[in-house]
């Protein structure tokens, strides 16, 4: 990791580059998966597993006895574990839902809005380095809360044509039966576009690596929804003088190990902080069985020192972080601070893989800069919000006015007459 003391702004903006490829060249790999896909169906979408994955399928359904397999290969320890996750996590995600309220905005004038579960939905599910059944939980519990009709999860084979067990397991246990052994680019073409075999999807949910982050975005642009830029992981850790070294680096290789496309961050007042942390990643990631990984991420990543936690704090909302850890004093106050970020981790004993877990908040979260604008998911990611409105006569009448003045100055009379051939009549 590189070590950088005192950072000006006018250099933050290189020194906190992330590791990806330029996006151009990406989309120019991915077009022509997206648009093989649209024309071939079935047929490109068993290419590309037979090109990327290695496998020869006849079938791209995960059938019933494939299911009922899976559920006896996943260990009692693994589905207790999952089911507390998918217990945390619902409890979390059922609050989140909202009550139809009606205004009364002016005497006689009532406005509401109602939240509507979008139609058809399609879930990515990674696993290629690893297989991310935490993701099924993350996906298919807020889309089940929101009432979706349709439900289906793409997720790519291994070698041998079968999904990782507990992917299946999870996705079983929360309800979802239509699950497909696709992956890559060529997975979110599927549900963007439909094949014999896939069904359309009105919007697409999941994060992935670089190809799959510029699939998701290139289909947007065809009128596919998308939850947002979710692309490769990252972290950054502000720490100070009652930081735990140890911790920081655990938390700092629990991103890492992600991919070599990740990129993890620390952040600390104290510089004897920099040699310490550096020594405890060098000590954990000895011991890590994706340690090459780990490495590669490792090589793009930063050990940055600062004059304060404000200095910190602002240069963490430059960077907008997917993940935010803040190992410090005050923690919590600090925290107030924070405008950009995807989710937050305050104090020593909460560490990002909670959130990625089993904490009960989501992990699906913008990466590369996009919590500048975008939220993680949640079961407002899974809604449409409706307005509707209803006016008596009375209140037309107290409202009317406005409307006709309004309309004549925009010069719309249609819009005018539709109020005044009321307030006659």
């Amino acid at each position: 990791m590189q070590i950088i003391k005192y950072p000006s702004k006018e250099t933050w903006n290189e020194i906190l580059k992330r590791p990806t490829q330029s996006l151009a060249d990406i989309e120019q790999k991915v077009i022509p998966i997206l648009e093989d896909v649209k024309l071939r169906g079935d047929e490109a979408l068993k290419f590309y597993a037979q090109k990327f994955d290695n496998v020869e399928l006849t079938e791209l359904s995960v059938s019933a006895k494939e299911i009922e397999e899976a559920l006896t290969l996943v260990s009692e320890e693994l589905k207790q574990a999952i089911e507390v996750a998918y217990s945390n996590i619902f409890k979390f995600h059922q609050q989140q839902q909202t009550k139809v309220e009606v205004i009364e905005t002016t005497e006689g004038v009532h406005c509401w809005r109602k939240s509507v579960g979008i139609e058809k939905v399609g879930l990515y599910i990674p696993g290629g380095t690893a297989p991310l059944f935490s993701t099924v939980l993350m996906l298919a519990i807020p889309a089940k809360i929101a009432d979706c009709k349709e439900i289906i999860l793409c997720t790519p084979p291994n070698a041998a044509g079968k999904i990782h067990p507990a992917i299946l397991y999870t996705a079983n246990l929360c309800g979802i039966q239509k699950i497909y052994k696709v992956g890559g680019a060529q997975a979110i073409a599927a549900m963007a576009y439909g094949t014999e075999t896939i069904p359309q999807v009105y919007k697409i949910f999941g994060p992935g690596n670089q190809y799959v982050t510029a699939a998701k975005q290139l289909v947007n642009k065809d009128g596919i929804a998308i939850d947002m830029p979710a692309g490769p992981s990252e972290v950054l850790v502000i720490g100070d003088d009652e930081s735990r070294p140890d911790f920081i680096a655990a938390d700092l290789l629990s991103q890492a190990e992600h991919g070599a496309d990740s990129q993890v961050i620390f952040v600390t007042t104290e510089e004897a902080y920099l040699n310490l942390v550096h020594f405890a990643i060098d000590q954990q990631l000895r011991d890590l069985p994706r340690k090459e990984l780990a490495e590669k991420a490792l090589a793009n990543s930063k050990l940055i020192l600062v004059k304060d936690i404000d200095e910190a704090i602002e240069l963490s909302n430059f960077y907008a972080p997917e993940h935010l850890i803040l190992q410090i004093r005050n923690a919590e106050e600090v925290a107030e601070k924070v405008i950009n970020a995807g989710s937050v981790f305050i104090g020593h004993y909460t560490p990002e893989s909670a959130g990625d877990y089993a904490s009960g908040t989501n992990h699906t979260l913008p990466t590369n800069g996009f919590a500048r604008a975008y939220s993680g998911v949640s079961v407002d990611s899974f809604v449409k919000k409706i307005t509707f409105q209803k006016i008596t006569k009375e209140g037309l009448q107290n409202l009317g006015k406005t409307i006709e003045i309004m309309a004549e100055n925009e010069e719309l009379n249609a819009h005018k007459n539709a109020v005044s051939i009321r307030l006659k009549g």
